[in-house]
Formats: C-alpha cells, structure tokens, sequence
C-alpha cells in the first residue's frame, strides 16, 4: 500500500473498542522529526487513517481483516497478518497506534536495507529473544506458504518447509549453534541477494 492509500483501514463494532474510545498522537511535529516524512505528509497519512480509523488504534482482529483483502480468495493469511502484527506491536498492548503505524511504515518504505533487514529479522524472532530458531523460522515460512494459498498439509509441502528452512539455516547459522543472531542475519543477507528476496517482506506489510 502507498503512503497515502490506508483506506483498507476500518474499526469494528462499537463494542470492540478499547478503552479510551479516542486516541490522538502526540505530536504530529515529533513524528515528522523522527519519521521519513514531510510534515504534509504526515497529515495526510493522518487524515486517511483517521477516516478509516475513527479511535485512532487498530486491534489486531481488524488488522487482520485489513491484511487478507491483499490475497486472492482462499489464500490464508490470518496467521501471517498475527506475526506482522506482532512485530509492529512494540508494546504488546494489542493494538498499533499511529505512531507506531507510521514508524513501521517510515521503515518499510525509506529505510536503509539495514533498517529493513532488522524489521525482517523481528518478523522471524517470534519470541523477541534475539534470536531465530529453527521452529521459528518454519512457522513463518509455514504461515508464508498458507499466505499463498499453499495450505501445507500434505507430506510434499511439509517436507518443502523443511527443506528451506534448512537451506537457510545452512547459510544463515554461521557458527552452527542452531540459532540465527541479528549480526548472522544481516550478514548472510547482506552478501547473498537470492537469500535476501527470499526472506523479504518489505512490499508485504501494508
């Protein structure tokens, strides 16, 4: 989604709503100093989550709503959307304020490849404990395949999950202590480009 085409963005029911029923960013001058965009951007991203965001906050059930209108009819993307979810929800309160919508998209659209690659890194650390492992990485690379309509529950998808998810740890786990670290990550990335489109997420997010 371009900077500027957050209409997919809506809010449940009335009593969904968290409380406060409102939520206003801070400062639209602080996100302009710390976001990579204009100040006239950062009101026109405003205006159009607002318009489909009335509180202000998305609740990871609409976000989730909100990703599988991206995906062809049957692709599953419920499981994918949770992950990305997560990885935006710095403060695990359930829900993405504007600041926090605008920071991941601040990232994801004029971030450095370091900056991406870290975002990326973040998707696949489920746990947030600084490092991938190998039942992490198969349950991203899981919910990719259902993304795409690949639902693997036949031995044949099962066993091409594996197989990728043990490609990759062969490149990515340079001292082979069965864990991916940041430093690995973008280091294998960084030197291999077919590694890096493999794992990337930077068009997939909004």
């Amino acid at each position: 989604m371009g900077i500027l085409n957050i209409r997919q963005f809506y809010e449940p029911e009335a009593e969904d709503l968290p409380v406060p029923a409102r939520y206003y960013p801070d400062s639209l001058v602080e996100l302009t100093r710390t976001a990579r965009f204009t100040e006239d951007e950062i009101k026109r991203i405003y205006r159009g989550f607002k318009a489909e965001c009335p509180t202000g906050i998305v609740k990871e059930e609409t976000f989730k709503g909100i990703y599988s209108q991206f995906f062809p009819l049957g692709a599953s993307s419920g499981q994918y959307a949770h992950y990305v979810f997560n990885s935006i929800d710095l403060d695990r309160n359930g829900s993405l304020s504007f600041e926090e919508f605008v920071a991941n998209l601040s990232i994801l659209l004029r971030g450095t490849v370091d900056e991406k690659l870290q975002w990326t890194f973040s998707l696949y650390d489920i746990n947030g404990d600084g490092c991938i492992t190998k039942e992490e990485m198969k349950e991203i690379v899981t919910a990719i395949y259902e993304l795409m309509g690949k639902v693997p529950e036949g031995c044949e998808e099962e066993q091409a999950i594996k197989e990728k998810v043990e490609r990759l740890f062969e490149k990515m786990d340079r001292n082979c202590d069965g864990m991916i670290t940041l430093d690995e990550f973008i280091e294998c990335c960084t030197k291999d480009e077919s590694i890096r489109r493999s794992i990337a997420v930077f068009d997939t997010i909004f």
